[in-house]
């Protein structure tokens, strides 16, 4: 059967809308699932990664900049006791101190909601005078009575029963500042595991001057959570921060003192902390390990931790003599990764190379390279879960949008084939007629 005129305007008018319509969609919809796929497989590729060289150098910049974080906020602090020796010896004076001096903190009201509070800096602030007796204390922002001061010459009178903060300032020149190492009570594995963590402070203290010469010490005493916060909420393989790193990922950072003991730590049974007494919590070693385990007390001194990891004590020694670097090494069969930076911070308390101590951020490859193969599977699954969407969608709509094409291309060749009416149509002859015709 022969093709009529109709059907060929049909099918060209068809073409045309399929053209216009159907192949960009379609050429569209392509790119789309392209691009999902080349998506997909960057997500997979990434996760996948072992820690490179540039990743660990990344990390080691990132150690190197919150060790120089830490370090001007204790120079700071440092300032802060300074401009707190010419202050009016009054309480009021001391107060107003205290409650302008804050810094945010990330804590967890009693729904669970995280949020950033502004805390203050300091958990005490006192006046004493050369004797040693306290004229002047203010406790988490209020004023101790005067049945509440205390004489603090010797050791036992302090608030940890072994701290010698007078003692040690007394003996300083004008502008010289004692900085004492994290002080707080120990808390043992069994503790942390119920909910408790480690509390304790920081104290600043430095000499006054009258006329007569020494009449006494300014203490500040800094809220110990606020130096913790630089290492707290820090997982080193990613940039954003969390509440708390977990320490069985392998994957956090912790801060180390001059003397080689853990300060912060995602677990804190893992802090230098003292016994209710005010002795101090002896570290691990190769002797005292199995006992001290049972008793839930894993104090970690890393200058003494040879007996574990060769690998530890060398990190601690170069860490230790002021040099930032990397090291990869095996502890318990593990690979194991750490980036360490000095904490350039100095003075009579903390001379150099130490310095106040260093950064640590550490990485268990074994067990990154787990949790990056389980990522990169949820995200295989997802990508397929999107593929097949797409390809539907593709389907479904060349095929209604070709029916769509077919209706439209339809009307408008009925349209292009309906008969003139009779008289419509003027004669050919007219078409040419002209004035001068006529």
């Amino acid at each position: 059967m022969a093709e009529t005129k109709k059907d060929k305007q049909f099918f060209s008018i068809g073409r045309i809308f399929f053209l216009l319509i159907v192949i960009p969609l379609s050429l569209m919809a392509f790119l789309i699932a392209n691009g999902i796929f080349k998506v997909g497989d960057t997500a997979r590729e990434r996760a996948t990664t072992v820690l490179d060289q540039k990743s660990q150098e990344e990390i080691k910049i990132r150690a190197i900049n919150t060790a120089e974080e830490v370090a001007n906020f204790l120079r700071e602090r440092e300032n802060d006791v300074l401009v707190a020796s010419i202050l009016p010896g009054t309480e009021a004076a001391y107060k107003a101190f205290v409650d302008q001096k804050k810094r945010n903190l990330w804590v967890k009201d009693k729904d669970g909601k995280i949020q950033k509070v502004a805390s203050p800096l300091y958990a005490e602030m006192a006046l004493i005078d050369r004797s040693g007796n306290e004229i002047i204390r203010i406790v988490n922002g209020a004023v101790a009575g005067k049945n509440q001061l205390r004489n603090v010459a010797a050791p036992g009178g302090t608030t940890y029963k072994s701290e010698d903060y007078f003692s040690k300032a007394v003996g300083l020149g004008k502008g010289d500042v004692y900085v004492s190492h994290v002080t707080g009570w120990y808390v043992t594995k069994q503790e942390f595991e119920k909910g408790k963590r480690f509390s304790g402070v920081v104290r600043f203290a430095t000499p006054i001057f009258d006329k007569s010469g020494l009449s006494g010490v300014v203490v500040l005493s800094l809220d110990y959570r606020h130096l913790a916060s630089f290492t707290d909420h820090v997982v080193p393989t990613q940039a954003d921060y969390v509440f708390e790193a977990d320490a069985s990922t392998g994957n956090y950072a912790y801060m180390v003192d001059n003397r080689g003991f853990i300060i912060s730590h995602p677990n804190d049974y893992h802090i230098a902390g003292l016994n209710p007494d005010g002795t101090a919590v002896q570290p691990l070693t190769k002797d005292t390990a199995e006992a001290l385990t049972k008793e839930g007390k894993e104090v970690l001194n890393l200058n003494q931790l040879g007996f574990m990891d060769a690998g530890l004590a060398e990190v601690a020694k170069e860490a230790a003599a002021g040099k930032a670097g990397i090291k990869n090494y095996k502890f318990a069969g593990r690979d194991k990764f750490v980036a360490y930076a000095p904490i350039k911070y100095f003075n009579k308390s903390y001379p150099e190379p130490a310095g106040f101590g260093w950064i640590g951020m550490g990485v268990d490859i074994g067990k990154f390279q787990e949790m990056a193969t389980a990522t990169a599977e949820k995200i295989n699954k997802e990508v397929k879960g999107w593929t097949s969407t797409i390809i539907i969608i593709i389907i479904a709509s060349v095929i209604l949008l070709f029916g769509i094409s077919a209706l439209l291309a339809r009307g408008i060749s009925r349209s292009l084939e309906a008969e003139v009416p009779a008289g419509a149509e003027a004669p050919k002859d007219d078409l040419y007629d002209d004035e001068e015709d006529k």
